[in-house]
């Protein structure tokens, strides 16, 4: 999934980093390189270490293992090979064709949609690369309607469900938005106001949605930052609060309106409907089941570093967060500049990373990352993640 890097300042503090070096170190068996990228800001193409990247920051991955990346501020969609290869698979550097690419996601058949954050379009591009406006018309705006009819306003993040119809996290209108395969928008949940209110369609309120997913009953969770909640859209339109207490920012486990986050940011599902949150503010990862209960899957709260057994764990400003077939959930752990592996009990352990705010190869324990801001899984288990202080996009192979 993903958000904006300047979005989370408060919260993340990403543009500096304290980096700690972890208590426990994973075993040899963790490889990690980078796939793509030589640390130097730019936008050149080129196999592995021969291209550059400019704050890249979205990561998605298809079924065939191609990566794809929402490059930020080069303006364009990068293509990276199993091999290594990086293209361009859209944009040519110019705003007018891409601005900021945010959130992106591959449906089955390997379209990718991508939020075009500043063009306040959603884009598809097609396997072979076709560029089109799903939908927007460029200005900002809010209204539905067919393809370029409709207006956006600052579209963050995108899902896409299993027969093709694409969620929007559309962040200034506060509204949760659907597209159909054909291009026709509609406001599935959301007034334009920001707020807060469950109920059905435009009797929603919501503050600035920062991240969608969508399971396999096209049930939608949202990552409602400003107001601190995780809300639930079902295929109707109609929003609950899963959990969470509006107006009280802190921390709680439980049900409904007892829990509590502080802005919760990244979102991720497994595959029984658990959700997965990365409680930024609370330095916390937590889950929520299909019936609303709570935990804190892992975090004591305080920012540190520290591997163990769920509140034994320590984070610092967790970001990005996937899950793997297994139900292992992969974090960025930002601040701390590691990868964070939690096993479905709550073990974590730092899967990779030194700690030292520097970028590095190697195994699990002597590899070093500068900026982790998001994650993806493929389904051989493989790690994909943004770097964004180095400019990389690293992968880490579980042996």
């Amino acid at each position: 999934m993903k958000t904006k890097y300047f979005f989370v300042a408060a919260f993340a503090a990403i543009a500096i980093f304290s980096c700690k070096k972890p208590e426990n170190t994973p075993t040899p068996t963790v490889i990690v390189s980078t796939l793509a990228g030589n640390g130097m800001q730019g936008n050149v193409d080129g196999a592995g270490a021969t291209a550059q990247f400019n704050y890249p920051h979205g990561v998605a991955v298809d079924a065939s293992g191609n990566v794809y990346v929402g490059d930020d501020l080069s303006n364009r969609i990068r293509k990276i090979t199993t091999t290594g290869v990086v293209s361009t698979f859209a944009g040519n550097g110019y705003a007018e064709q891409f601005s900021s690419p945010s959130g992106i996601a591959v449906d089955a058949t390997g379209n990718l949609y991508v939020a075009d954050f500043g063009n306040n379009r959603i884009r598809k591009i097609t396997p072979a690369g076709v560029v089109s406006t799903l939908a927007g018309s460029g200005t900002a705006g809010f209204a539905d309607g067919a393809g370029t009819t409709a207006q956006f306003h600052r579209p963050i993040d995108v899902a896409v469900d299993a027969s093709g119809n694409v969620y929007v996290a559309d962040w200034r209108n506060h509204s949760i938005r659907k597209i159909t395969p054909a291009g026709v928008v509609s406001t599935l949940a959301g007034s334009g106001e920001f707020g807060f209110a469950d109920g059905e369609g435009s009797a929603a309120l919501f503050h600035a949605p920062s991240g969608v997913a969508v399971d396999a009953s096209d049930n939608v969770y949202v990552a409602d930052l400003n107001n601190h909640l995780i809300r639930k859209i079902t295929s109707t339109g109609v929003v609950s609060t899963l959990a969470g207490n509006w107006g009280n920012i802190g921390f709680a486990d439980g049900e409904g309106e007892t829990v509590q986050f502080c802005g919760p940011f990244g979102v991720a599902l497994d595959a029984s409907g658990n959700v997965y949150v990365a409680d930024n503010g609370n330095n916390r990862i937590r889950k929520i089941t299909p019936a609303g209960v709570v935990s804190t899957l892992a975090g004591s709260g305080t920012a540190g570093l520290a591997d163990g057994v769920g509140a034994d764990a320590q984070f610092h400003y967790p970001n990005g967060v996937a899950v793997d077939t297994s139900g292992n959930v992969y974090v960025a752990d930002t601040s701390n500049c590691l990868i964070r592996k939690i096993t479905p009990t709550g073990v974590v352990s730092t899967l990779a990373g030194g700690g030292t705010g520097i970028s590095a190869n190697g195994d699990g324990a002597t590899a070093t990352f500068s900026g982790p801001i998001d994650v993806a899984v493929d389904s051989s288990g493989n790690v994909y993640v943004v770097e964004l202080n180095a400019h990389h996009i690293r992968k880490i192979v579980q042996e």
